[in-house]
């Protein structure tokens, strides 16, 4: 009998989860009706007894019949939407009227469900209460003090619950209709609504910000990866010193003197009991603000239906727009509403070709004399970026009887490591972002710790609408990065013997 009586209350207190659960999914009724009936039960109550005595194993008959009229309105909305988009066309004006209505029916039956759940909850824990049952059923002891707490741990994952970038914007493109119709959308997309869940802030204007108008968040865990994915390769983004703020700005002291300059802090032979010579740092500073780099890009209907695929492109495409244009910047930027390149500041030094070099090549001592004009210790930091069209010249290139390169294999871990070998001991970035086969700048020489670069603290912010493009059938997706740089010297260093300026930042002039 004791058995009995524990199986039953396991299996009464495993059905009204479950229907709670169900309802909670189909109709947002709050699982803390769930917690609410537990605690009433475990005070003494007897699961097992309904209102009559029988088990708890569904709602009455209130609830279902109010259930089956809000699918039945549900049903008449989506057979007006249908109609009206299997032609084409939009709703006319006695479509919209009748549409409205059934709409506002949809909300008012859905909270009606909401509260008639409730309450049948609440008297089912009355009525198992009112048999005064001990604390200690079929030898399980239930404390008095115990109590069941339900709480939303989605947010603890950082894809917001979401198996991949496909599913959510396809939960993202559900949600469209589904708010249309009134009905309720994937519970996932509640929480990444910049004002709450779609529809709970009213909006006066329509704008993607707004979760009324339909812009979701995506969740940072698939924005984290778009920004990894933008920093592979042939990013340049990290090898400069880089410095990730909170803020929008950062100012930052920089001290261009050297050593065996003139001015700035210097250091003197003294002699015994004479005054000492004192000298003051010579200190500018850098004044960086936050650039935004934006992509918005609009995916049609058909792409958003295969989950696999737009995991695969979105997400890819994105990222390789982001790291070229970052790339872009690093190098060439003018300062403009983007940041100043490190080949567009004052300290770029261009070294000359050979006396009498022919056209269209390239010779050890143009890789040499680009050599010369680093600094001292930049060398080992430093890496070669060519174009393309400038890896021919370099097999047949020797120093005396050696070769000045070695390709990808020479080194350990071979081409995964340095994909396109060593020239003069240091590795070879090959972009599009170096100009053709003997023009000016087809062979640069930088080392890019030279270059201060801050980016936003949480790197690449990304956001939907399902509004932007609704007459084109498309879903928009926003992505923005947010950075500023600029070289860390003004103009080339004045070396201490001889009259070559010395730089971090080398390309080779014209052939």
């Amino acid at each position: 009998m004791n058995m009995n009586r524990s199986t039953n209350y396991l299996l009464a207190f495993a059905a009204l989860a479950y229907i709670a659960a169900l309802a909670s999914v189909a109709y947002g009724a709050p699982l803390d009706s769930l917690a609410a009936l537990w605690n009433g039960l475990i005070s003494g109550a007897d699961p097992t007894l309904g209102p009559s005595g029988g088990a708890v194993l569904a709602f009455g008959p209130l609830v279902r019949g109010l259930q089956a009229k809000h699918a039945d309105t549900v049903a008449s909305l989506k057979a007006i939407v249908d109609s009206a988009e299997a032609e084409g066309r939009d709703l006319t004006a006695e479509e919209q009227k009748v549409f409205d209505a059934h709409k506002a029916e949809a909300a008012s039956l859905k909270a009606r469900i909401a509260r008639a759940q409730e309450t049948e909850l609440a008297e089912a824990g009355i009525a198992a209460q009112a048999g005064a049952a001990p604390a200690a059923r079929g030898g399980v002891t239930i404390p008095a003090h115990a109590r069941i707490s339900v709480e939303e741990n989605v947010d603890a994952d950082p894809q917001r619950g979401f198996t991949s970038f496909g599913e959510f914007a396809q939960a993202v493109r559900g949600a469209t209709l589904a708010t249309r119709m009134g009905a309720q959308m994937d519970r996932r997309l509640a929480p990444l609504a910049p004002m709450g869940p779609m529809g709970a802030a009213p909006s006066t204007f329509s704008g993607e910000g707004s979760g009324a108008d339909g812009g979701l968040l995506v969740p940072p865990g698939f924005s984290k990866n778009i920004f990894t994915l933008s920093l592979e390769e042939d990013a340049l983004l990290p090898l400069t010193d880089d410095l990730p703020i909170d803020g929008n700005n950062m100012l930052l002291p920089k001290d261009e003197t050297t050593p065996w300059g003139t001015n700035g802090i210097r250091a003197y032979w003294q002699a015994e009991g004479t005054v000492g010579t004192a000298t003051k740092p010579v200190i500018s500073a850098m004044d960086l603000r936050l650039k935004k780099l934006l992509a918005l890009v609009p995916v049609s209907d058909e792409l958003l239906q295969d989950t696999s695929a737009l995991s695969a492109y979105l997400p890819t495409k994105v990222a390789l727009s982001i790291r070229w244009k970052t790339n872009e910047a690093i190098l060439f930027g003018s300062g403009a509403g983007l940041p100043l390149g490190a080949l567009s500041g004052g300290s770029l030094v261009t070294v000359a070709k050979d006396t009498g070099q022919a056209t269209l090549t390239l010779t050890a001592t143009n890789l040499a004399n680009m050599m010369a004009r680093l600094p001292p210790g930049s060398y080992p930091r430093a890496v070669w970026i060519i174009n393309n069209d400038v890896l021919p010249a370099l097999f047949t290139m020797t120093l005396g009887n050696y070769p000045i390169y070695l390709p990808g294999g020479a080194n350990v871990g071979g081409m995964q490591v340095n994909p396109y070998g060593l020239l003069l001991g240091r590795p070879i970035v090959v972009s599009q972002h170096a100009k053709s086969f003997s023009a000016q700048g087809d062979v640069l020489l930088v080392d890019l710790s030279y270059y201060q670069a801050i980016t936003k603290a949480e790197g690449i912010q990304t956001a939907t609408s399902m509004h932007l493009y609704f007459d084109a059938d498309a879903m928009a997706f926003r992505t923005t990065f947010r950075m500023d740089g600029q070289p860390k010297l003004a103009a080339p260093i004045s070396p201490a013997n001889g009259t070559k300026t010395l730089s971090p930042f080398v390309q080779l002039g014209a052939r």
